[in-house]
């Protein structure tokens, strides 16, 4: 399954001195996506996931015929290609295959012939079946970034908290998943010119950089703080 955020592996740095401030050295600065594709189902497609944690990346014929995917699930990168070729002024659906630990990885891709409604209708990750995808189309004006993290409560409780954002656009989305549930919560919301992210309920969180951090209470007055870094 898939969640939809309509907006239409990463080198770390040594981060163990709290004067070091982490940055993703291998993460792109500017859209890898053409204008020629910003309406068209080709392009590239980025995303996040829980069911374990981490990113995935889809090039949909966006600067030649080829057509690949890239994730990275719990540290292990997979590579997943498609035969299925692409139909100029036609909606793209295919599978993604590829191998991890020597099995066989499937990955149900589909989105809409201007682009938008990219989702993943359905994945067979071996040693990760509850897995959820945030997925987006990138612009070429309007780089997508995706942000893997964690999060604490007094609860208490502990969990996975990744985002995908685009600054220029302001707007972000993501996903939260309590460490032992398969139950997800959705999150989406703004992001000022000042950093501050801001979801639908009000929960305010900073973006500095590469960094995704916050401290707030939820509902039921549990202190609850978030730490995510950029990866892809």
């Amino acid at each position: 399954m898939a969640t939809t955020v309509l907006f239409s592996a990463c080198k770390k740095s040594d981060d163990s001195s709290p004067n070091n401030v982490y940055k993703c050295t291998t993460c792109i600065t500017k859209p890898e996506a053409l204008s020629a594709n910003d309406a068209t189902s080709k392009g590239i497609y980025k995303g996040v996931l829980i069911g374990s944690t981490g990113t995935i990346k889809f090039n949909v014929a966006n600067d030649s015929s080829t057509i690949t995917a890239t994730m990275v699930i719990d540290g292990s990168t997979v590579l997943l290609t498609s035969s299925v070729a692409l139909i100029s002024g036609q909606p793209y659906s295919a599978p993604f295959v590829g191998t991890l630990n020597g099995q066989t990885v499937t990955i149900n891709f589909t989105v809409d012939v201007n682009g938008g409604n990219p989702i993943i209708s359905s994945a067979n990750i071996p040693g990760h079946p509850n897995a959820i995808f945030t997925l987006v189309k990138e612009l070429s004006n309007a780089l997508i970034e995706c942000f893997v993290g964690t999060y604490n409560s007094t609860l208490p409780e502990t969990g996975t908290f990744n985002i995908v954002l685009s600054r220029p656009l302001g707007k972000f989305g993501g996903i939260a998943r309590a460490d032992g549930s398969t139950k997800n919560s959705d999150v989406s919301g703004t992001i000022d010119a000042n950093g501050i992210m801001t979801d639908n309920k009000g929960i305010k969180v900073s973006l500095s950089g590469d960094v995704i951090s916050g401290t707030f209470q939820d509902s039921n007055g549990s202190t609850i703080t978030v730490n995510g870094k950029r990866t892809l």
